[in-house]
């Protein structure tokens, strides 16, 4: 049988007593049980905490191959899925984007960016693997938690796009080219009688390299919107309807039909002569001329032609032989109009390809001419 010894406490009530107080020798003190409580408490809450550990741990193992919610690629969720389901899930949903063209409007016109021209591929089971990695970054147990509390990530993984950077940089260059038009000045369109204002219009130049990179960025972006209004320069006219009066201070129609010739004096008729036209086989030549040259009292440098007979090639000076009276306007090289005394070839087509005019409206008109002025016989 074990020994048990007792031993003896000092008194340790008030002076003069005779109390003893008894106690066993292996019985510990009385403060010394409460920490051995908090030992074993504090021991069951670390043990808790590891099973808690460990069991988020295996959870959040066993989601490996999971994305985590709220995770999408180029707009396409993906969350909750395993990498082979997103992978078919990206196939299906980025397969009529990746099909569609890429369109480019300039005002009212459109052109067309094909993918296939592009040579346009994206790297799907990459995209699949970098959702997965998304929403594995970071503790464990902060993704755990998030999982148990349902809290999405909200975050969009951009998928890897190449394309033929030198196919795409050519189609958008053609595009540049065919969408480009430039500005139109204000004009006049003239007529037996009338001159029509033709109005101004702005022109429009892209700018290829801002077009070239919104190109690249939606053609990186397959599930963004595949329309881009091209970046563009508008180009001002330099004659405007305002100034078109300003531009043409005279401007001569002539009518060979109606054998007449109309002045116009900022774009308003003025006058109207009567004149005579070239006779057939020598007619007054149609077209868009200016007045090159002015005279007063000129000299007739006759032609080489054969019409001209011994006088091919001569020059006759102002006096009775000159067929040239009183002015010159010449036009269209040796085309002009002239003078002459012949009253009665007026209204007629009697010349040899020159304008004839009565002295008197000839003088009267060269004052009013300029060279430069436009002369249109229709």
């Amino acid at each position: 049988m074990a020994h048990r010894s007792t031993v003896i406490d000092e008194p340790s009530g008030p002076p003069g007593t005779n109390a003893l107080r008894l106690r066993k020798r292996d019985e510990p003190p009385a403060n010394g049980g409460g920490r051995s409580t908090l030992w074993i408490v504090g021991g069951i809450a670390v043990g808790l905490v590891l099973v808690l550990l460990v069991a988020a741990w295996l959870y959040d193992h066993s989601r490996d191959n999971k994305i985590t919610r709220g995770v999408s690629v180029a707009g396409i969720d993906v969350g909750g899925l395993s990498v082979s389901q997103a992978r078919e899930r990206l196939r299906q949903r980025l397969r009529t984007p990746l099909d569609s063209p890429v369109v480019v409007t300039v005002g009212e016109r459109r052109f067309r960016i094909s993918p296939r021209a592009a040579h346009v591929y994206v790297n799907i089971n990459q995209a699949a693997y970098q959702a997965l990695a998304a929403g594995r970054s970071g503790w464990f147990v902060g993704r755990v938690l998030d999982d148990i509390q349902g809290r999405d990530l909200n975050r969009d993984v951009t998928p890897t796009v190449s394309y033929n950077e030198p196919a795409v940089r050519h189609m958008v260059a053609r595009i540049s080219t065919q969408a480009h038009r430039p500005a139109q000045d204000a004009s006049v369109h003239p007529t037996p009688s009338s001159l029509r204002r033709v109005p101004s219009h702005n022109g429009v130049s892209v700018k290829t390299g801002h077009l070239l990179a919104r190109v690249q960025e939606t053609l990186s972006h397959p599930g963004g919107s595949r329309t881009i209004a091209a970046p563009v320069t508008i180009l001002r006219p330099k004659v405007t309807m305002h100034q078109l009066a300003a531009k043409y201070p005279s401007y001569i129609v002539i009518n060979r039909n109606g054998f007449e010739l109309r002045l116009y004096q900022h774009l308003k008729l003025s006058h109207t002569y009567t004149i005579a036209v070239g006779m057939q086989g020598l007619e007054t030549p149609a077209g868009l001329y200016a007045i090159q040259e002015k005279q007063v009292n000129p000299s007739w440098q006759v032609p080489n032609s054969s019409w001209a007979g011994n006088l091919a090639g001569q020059l006759i000076p102002p006096g009775p032989e000159d067929p040239l009276k009183a002015r010159w306007m010449g036009f269209n090289g040796g085309a002009g109009i002239h003078g002459t005394d012949d009253t009665g070839s007026l209204g007629s087509a009697a010349s040899h390809g020159c304008i004839r005019m009565s002295i008197d409206d000839v003088i009267a008109l060269y004052p009013k001419v300029k060279v430069g002025t436009p002369v249109y016989v229709i």
